[in-house]
């Protein structure tokens, strides 16, 4: 019903850029929050930036000022600026979309991988 798809990923040198954009698609009434999370290897899955329907952000202490969340129509990007190896990790997006069969409910999108490497 619902599909998301991620793109965007890379390899970037550290104080490079990044835009991951995050697509969804089907049968959507209405997305209610968005978020984009990441995982580095033997880490937890962490948030790093969110936005409601309303257009209120929250980032990760370790990302402000660094990353913007945006959102146009159903594509949510993260903007992800002067990029250090420590932000490496796979990057996925969330979404809580209602659809017209059912209520809100998470859908995931199947991550995309950022290396921040020299």
């Amino acid at each position: 019903q619902v599909q998301l798809v991620e793109s965007g990923g890379g390899l970037v040198q550290p104080g490079g850029s990044l835009r991951l954009s995050c697509a969804a698609s089907g049968s959507i009434f209405n997305i209610n929050n968005m978020g984009w999370y990441r995982q580095a290897p033997g880490k937890q899955r962490e948030l790093v930036a969110a936005m409601t329907n309303g257009g209120l952000t929250k980032y990760a202490d370790s990302v402000q000022g660094q990353f913007t969340i945006s959102r146009v129509n159903n594509t949510v990007s993260l903007q992800m600026n002067s990029l250090k190896p420590e932000d490496s990790a796979v990057y996925y997006c969330k979404l809580v979309i209602a659809t017209w069969a059912s209520g809100p409910r998470d859908y995931w999108g199947q991550g995309t991988q950022v290396t921040v490497s020299s």
